[in-house]
């Protein structure tokens, strides 16, 4: 298949919100595509490179964006070639790697017809943002294949993989969909939750519940047969080397043919509470010596879930029920708190899981999940059984610059570049974000900050830092880009503030001080 047909469907895809347009235009690319190329087709449109980072950065790109490079007149590029590519940009390294990975991808992009090279642009850059997520390739596979959705996805859930599941029931059909099972050793892609404003909310909207920790750890999975171990991340990736505690706690768990779904946090030895995030992210990706990395920072796995126990696959059995089992394996000091709500409609119960959500937080745990006591594991969905409660965090800061936005927001600014007030009158730059924005909200802001407009080099446009926007935030985590040292993690635009002078903006030492 031609890279051609997959930037012109995601351009399709981009311009119309339906979603029942998009998986139609979707399931047309697949029974195009042959049953090899499809996981390549998911990962581009999905804008993800199979091969992981690949070293090419702006410093790269912003030699090659049209009209730097001369676009060809046809198209030639197939997915394998484009692919290939990849590989060997991957493989770049040591002395004068830099001009090596930039000598093939102006050989790439040269190779490019003018929408191909916009289209690379942004798959190598990460900015492919048209709205063909998993969820939704999912559904245009099964219409592609003519199976059922439901199934496609149990299928997926018990694979851990979309491509791998793809390519196969493309090829073979829906007989193939049959085969596939929870196995020991093979990890699956997490149950993931939807949002709630409050817990009150949740229990109201779940019923007979529980309350559980919410905590801001690295999301793991734990396999145990026999004597083998593997830990894996939320995105699948083998972990088990970099936590040897983990492997330690899942060696002495009594019972076999296990997987455990928790996370793995850290707590400061002298005040016992939860240490940021992004302590615990650097100890996993250290490149110290494990011993050296796990002295530093010893990591404590806490868990929430069972999928599997003594060979038995528990996904598909209640909540309330894996719990016991949860509990008949492990101690309760690895196991997260809770309380149970069997009766949301006594206002006592209501009550007492507010005051654990109020408790929670004065822990230092960044909120609660509120699960349906009957709900059965969904694994690689963000399912309406799970719902999250976090205490939102508002800023009033200025807008620096902003971005053109791809898709559907051609020709819109749409990325915002966030600032606080800082000590000397200037502003200190705090991160990004394009989330939050309305068609309407993209609309206005995109005139009103074209008349504050001070420079464009037709991707950022440099303005005035005037308009003030209301901000949400999930909290703050460390940050050697920017020069408060931090930046706002899961940041959303709530509206614009036009009625408020840059002036009025949140000072760096507010943002500080009230993380």
């Amino acid at each position: 298949m031609l890279l051609a047909r997959v930037a012109e469907v995601s351009g399709q895809v981009a311009a119309t919100s339906a979603r029942s347009r998009k998986i139609g235009l979707l399931a047309e690319l697949f029974a195009e595509a042959a049953p090899e190329e499809s996981p390549l087709v998911i990962a581009y449109l999905s804008g993800r490179l199979p091969q992981g980072r690949i070293g090419v950065g702006w410093s790269v790109l912003k030699h090659v964006v049209p009209p730097a490079v001369e676009p060809a007149e046809q198209p030639t590029l197939t997915l394998a070639g484009t692919d290939a590519v990849m590989d060997e940009l991957a493989a770049v390294s040591g002395p004068g790697a830099q001009a090596r990975r930039a000598e093939l991808v102006r050989g790439l992009v040269a190779a490019a017809t003018l929408p191909e090279q916009e289209f690379l642009i942004r798959l190598l850059s990460g900015e492919v943002r048209q709205g063909a997520l998993d969820a939704i390739a999912l559904e245009g596979v099964a219409k592609a294949a003519g199976v059922a959705s439901g199934e496609l996805r149990r299928a997926v859930m018990l694979e851990g993989s979309l491509p791998r599941v793809a390519r196969a029931v493309l090829a073979e059909g829906g007989a193939v969909l049959g085969t596939y099972t929870l196995r020991v050793g093979s990890p699956v892609q997490p149950m993931l939750a939807h949002t709630a404003a409050g817990v009150g909310e949740a229990v109201r909207a779940l019923g007979p519940c529980v309350v559980e920790e919410k905590l801001d750890g690295i999301r793991i999975q734990v396999h145990r047969l026999g004597d083998e171990v593997r830990v894996y991340t939320r995105s699948l990736d083998d972990i088990t080397q970099r936590l040897p505690e983990v492997v330690a706690v899942a060696r002495e768990t009594r019972g076999d043919g296990f997987v455990l779904d928790g996370e793995v946090i850290a707590l400061d030895p002298g005040t016992g509470r939860p240490m940021p995030f992004q302590d615990i992210a650097s100890r996993v990706g250290s490149r110290l010596d494990v011993a050296t990395a796990q002295a530093a920072l010893p990591l404590s796995p806490v868990f929430f879930d069972v999928l599997a126990a003594d060979g038995e696959v528990l996904v598909d059995r209640p909540g309330l029920e894996r719990h016991q089992v949860l509990a008949r394996l492990l101690p309760e000091p690895l196991r997260v708190r809770r309380c149970v709500v069997a009766v949301p409609e006594d206002p006592a119960a209501v009550e007492g899981a507010e005051r654990f959500f109020r408790d929670t937080l004065a822990r230092g745990h960044e909120g609660v999940l509120v699960k349906a006591l009957d709900a059965p594991y969904v694994a690689g969905r963000r399912g309406r059984t799970w719902l999250k409660v976090k205490p939102v965090h508002t800023l009033d800061l200025v807008v620096l610059a902003a971005e053109w936005g791809h898709g559907r927001r051609t020709g819109l600014l749409s990325n915002l570049h966030l600032g606080a007030r800082a000590a000397d009158g200037s502003f200190a730059m705090l991160g990004k974000t394009f989330k939050g924005l309305t068609d309407e909200m993209l609309r206005w802001q995109t005139e009103r900050l074209g008349e504050l407009a001070v420079s464009d080099d037709g991707f950022t446009v440099r303005v005035r830092p005037e308009l003030v926007v209301e901000i949400a935030y999930d909290g703050l985590q460390r940050s050697t880009r920017y020069p408060a040292g931090v930046a706002l993690r899961f940041a959303r635009v709530v509206r614009h503030r036009p009625d408020k002078a840059a002036a009025e903006a949140d000072t760096v030492e507010r943002v500080l001080a009230g993380d």
